[in-house]
């Protein structure tokens, strides 16, 4: 009885390491000190990523043992010259870039592709045929 009493289940670590993605895609496979593979990322809400194979990741674990893990992010870049707090910059291969600051500007770099409409300062933009015949 009393030693029935003392025998708890493990409590749940958590742990984290910095790994090396060595399969790409949306389930990756990682080395730590060991790889594994079909490990689920998770990021920030709105944000979609998929690691590069190569990079490198910040690997959380947890759950009795550790032996459940997850892929929460990477090391982040220099940020750009005179970036302040609050402020947020995506970017992906390519050098294309989405970058919001502070005073409301919005900067995009790279090829820019519009599905749907757009709208320019409450007007709806309609794109210009510049002497084209309409068909």
């Amino acid at each position: 009885m009393w030693l029935s009493s003392k025998m708890r289940p493990a409590p749940a670590a958590a742990d984290a390491d910095l790994g090396v993605t060595t399969i790409a895609g949306g389930s990756v496979g990682v080395m730590t000190r060991g790889e594994v593979r079909t490990v689920p990322i998770y990021g920030p809400g709105g944000y979609v990523w998929m690691p590069e194979s190569g990079a490198a990741v910040l690997v959380v674990k947890g759950g009795p043992g550790g032996e459940e893990q997850c892929v929460s992010g990477m090391k982040q870049c220099a940020p750009p010259k005179g970036m302040q707090p609050g402020e947020v910059l995506v970017y992906g291969p390519g050098g294309n870039s989405v970058y919001l600051k502070s005073d409301g500007t919005l900067e995009l770099r790279g090829k820019v592709c519009v599905e749907g409409s757009l709208w320019i300062n409450g007007a709806a933009c309609s794109p210009c045929l510049c002497g084209e015949e309409l068909l």
